[in-house]
């Protein structure tokens, strides 16, 4: 009974959350539909966005794939990146800390959830058209070179026009954080360090995002992690210990990110 009592516990903790995140998600697929006929005013914006860009200095993605595109193995090395160390990594990361880190699991989350209604309202109010859609100048490497990313993201479940900001790159880096936080061995620190760079770089390769998606991106999801912190300050003090006695048991927690 005792192992049932257990096994029923996280059952319910899975439940909960996978829920949580069900919501989230057709809040975007929700947006989605709201600007999918939104293709002039997505296209005036990244425009401007453009515009912007040259007048910083920035505007790097023709350079950037212009390098890329002639060597085959780095043009499919930030395919991969951008595929697989988005949605499978942050996933396992999150699984991983339901189970070992659930006070870390609530911040990375929470943090998640205020940057992606940041970004709701953002994609909502300024659709932008990304690279791939905005001239054939520039190449949608991901649909040219892989079927993997279609599978895991079909084309019909995506908002096309919300480039702006690049949660693609901000969450990884809200992961990355996390991972830094966490790990007491140093290749997991240099590894949560470079995972966010590889992003960025990929999500510019693969024509998905304008440069400035990505420094936006990067901003949103750091405002999401301290108005996050700063709630959290907020609520323990109005009821110190309140919230540690309604979080649900978890393991012993490691100090390490993997365990020997």
């Amino acid at each position: 009974m005792v192992a049932f009592g257990i096994v029923w516990k996280w059952v319910r903790v899975f439940a909960v959350q996978l829920a949580l995140v069900g919501g989230a998600i057709l809040a975007y697929f929700g947006v989605r539909g709201l600007t999918e006929g939104a293709i002039e005013t997505a296209n005036r914006n990244a425009e401007r966005l453009l515009e912007v860009e040259r007048f910083l200095g920035i505007d790097l993605e023709l350079g950037i794939q212009a390098h890329t595109l002639s060597s085959e193995w780095l043009t499919d090395l930030g395919n991969w990146v951008y595929i697989w160390l988005h949605w499978p990594v942050i996933a396992g990361t999150l699984i991983w800390l339901v189970v070992r880190r659930w006070d870390d699991y609530l911040l990375l989350r929470n943090a998640m959830f205020i940057s992606g209604a940041i970004g709701l309202v953002i994609f909502f109010s300024l659709p932008v058209t990304p690279p791939r859609l905005f001239d054939p100048a520039y190449i949608d490497t991901v649909t040219e070179r892989s079927h993997s990313y279609r599978v895991l993201q079909p084309p019909n479940l995506v908002n096309k026009y919300a480039a702006v900001p690049s949660l693609h790159f901000g969450w990884n880096l809200l992961v990355g954080i996390t991972w830094w936080q966490l790990s007491r061995v140093r290749w997991q620190k240099v590894v949560a360090v470079l995972m966010p760079i590889a992003m960025a770089f990929a999500t510019v390769m693969t024509a998905n995002h304008w440069v400035a998606d990505v420094l936006v991106g990067g901003v949103v999801a750091l405002i999401g992690l301290a108005l996050e912190h700063r709630r959290r300050s907020w609520w323990s003090s109005r009821d110190p210990g309140g919230v540690a006695a309604l979080l649900p048991a978890s393991p012993p927690a490691s100090d390490d990110l993997v365990t020997s």
